[in-house]
């Protein structure tokens, strides 16, 4: 029996989690898992990943496979990392922030204008 670790898709319509699970890589997607390893939910800020390490190294040895999804969260928890990047900056703030920036520009322009002129 081929065994994968998968995630399984759990929520409602456009508002996912994910339980990490051990499951017959025949099964469907979400069909009854052998075990579950974890839990991993996109929707939170930072983006919440607990999983339980020790049962996935055991289910490893047993010659289980990790999916590629899988194996990006648990190298994610094996490093300490967040999961999250840095909150997306809105189109207003990035026009604001380069507005910001010109205006320096232009000033420090000018500043330097006046202090050659003399």
């Amino acid at each position: 029996m081929a065994v994968k670790i998968r995630l399984a898709r759990h929520g409602s319509k456009k508002r996912p989690y994910y339980r990490v699970v051990v499951a017959d890589s025949r099964t469907r997607r979400d069909g009854r898992p052998i075990e579950e390893v974890g839990r991993y939910n996109p929707m939170t800020t930072p983006k919440t990943i607990s999983l339980d390490l020790e049962k996935i190294a055991d289910w490893q040895s047993k010659g289980a496979q990790l999916t590629d999804a899988v194996a990006a969260l648990v190298k994610a928890a094996n490093e300490g990392e967040k999961a999250a990047a840095a909150p997306k900056k809105s189109k207003k703030q990035l026009a604001k922030e380069a507005e910001e920036a010109a205006r320096k520009a232009e000033e420090e322009a000018a500043a330097a204008a006046e202090t050659t002129e003399e």
